[in-house]
């Protein structure tokens, strides 16, 4: 029979044999090897992120993307209420079909007096007296249409000066920009004014030389002639007040709709949301951000540095990165800098396929020669 210690002594020597042979498989074969002249290194892929931020105050309806989400350019990335700027838009549009309609009315008006002046018959021959009364009458015309037209001249010289002032007030800041869209929409609309008052100066004048024709007309014509005709006058100069009209009911409806548009934000750039950073319900005021968006052509990798390897490392050295779940797919880089605090971070060279801002990876580093050693199997 066998003593019990002899049984136990050899047990203890398998055991110790045992664990021997899994530390020398764990350091010689299931521990993938460093190549010569590479350093090792693990970390995560991270990026510069830009906020996108808000044009204008207001309430938060919706944000329509997440974290990890990406997006392309110019999709929705949050509703703000406009209910108050809606309210605007259609005032503005029933203003312009207000306009138009008068403008429809008085070209209307127009052909029914050209073929009643067309079909009357020759009467009686006008006083001399009631001609000189159209020129008078005509004359006030002239006089009222100057006026409004040196008040419209005024007025678009002083929305001028006003476009100037906000294009130079804080360049580039939300405010800022909306403020100059406003004033250049108030200057085109004083403009339009401008324009609709020069013709109503235009139409004036045409019926002081009618009335002045008339009166030195050796034959005078018929005075229900002389009537429809003072009547298609007016008709023009309707005309032109609708136009002047429609023309500002216009810019105040782009106008309204471009305030409309400022209540959404839209992603400026194709890239990965890498932060949320207001949520729906939320009051916000001009140029507050929403999300952070990162451009996927600018991510890198942020990586650690074994303990005394930080010195043999290079800004410009050749490096590949190794995406967790797709490890057996490098990605070119490339060394940009060093940091003994923070590690190093390199430069994604090659197509960064399903690298996201956060995602853990490993790395290597080319610290001695110019070509990669023959590529380990990695797991």
């Amino acid at each position: 029979m066998i003593p019990r210690w002899r049984t136990l002594a050899f047990v203890a020597s398998l055991v110790v044999l045992g664990l021997a042979g899994f530390v020398a498989w764990r350091l010689l074969v299931a521990r993938p090897e460093v190549p010569r002249g590479v350093i090792a290194v693990s970390g995560r892929i991270e990026g510069d992120g830009a906020p996108v931020a808000t044009k204008t105050a207001g309430r938060i309806l919706d944000i329509a993307v997440r974290e990890g989400d990406w997006i392309a350019a110019g999709q929705v990335v949050a509703v703000l209420d406009a209910e108050e700027v809606r309210a605007r838009e259609l005032q503005a549009a029933g203003a312009l079909r207000e306009a138009e309609t008068r403008l429809r009315l008085a070209r209307h008006q127009i052909t029914v007096l050209n073929e009643q002046l067309r079909q009357s018959p020759p009467g009686v021959d006008q006083t001399r007296g009631a001609a000189q009364s159209r020129v008078a009458e005509a004359e006030g015309g002239l006089a009222a249409a100057e006026a409004q037209l040196a008040q419209a001249e005024a007025a678009h010289a002083q929305a001028k000066r006003d476009r100037d002032a906000a294009s130079r007030l804080h360049p580039g800041s939300p405010g800022a920009e909306q403020e100059a869209r406003r004033a250049q929409s108030h200057e085109t609309a004083q403009v339009a004014g401008v324009e609709a008052a020069r013709r109503q100066v235009e139409a004036a004048r045409r019926a002081l030389g009618a009335a002045r024709s008339d009166l030195a007309s050796p034959a005078a014509r018929s005075a229900q002639a002389a009537s429809v005709k003072t009547q298609l006058l007016r008709a023009e100069a309707e005309i032109a007040a609708a136009q002047a009209e429609a023309a500002r009911a216009r810019a105040g409806l782009d106008e309204a709709r471009a305030n409309r548009l400022d209540f959404t934000v839209f992603a400026p750039f194709n890239g990965v949301v890498a932060a949320r950073t207001a949520e729906p319900g939320k009051e916000v005021k001009v140029g507050t951000p929403v999300i952070t968006l990162v451009k996927l052509s600018q991510v890198y990798f942020r990586a650690a540095v074994p303990a005394g390897q930080i010195g043999r490392v290079r800004v410009g050295q050749p490096a590949r990165v190794y995406l967790d779940g797709a490890a057996a797919k490098a990605i070119d880089a490339r060394v940009s800098g060093v940091d003994p605090e923070v590690g190093v971070k390199l430069e994604l060279k090659g197509e960064v396929g399903l690298a996201r801002p956060g995602m853990p990876a490993k790395g290597e580093i080319l610290i001695e020669g110019k070509d990669w050693p023959g590529r380990r199997a990695r797991r």
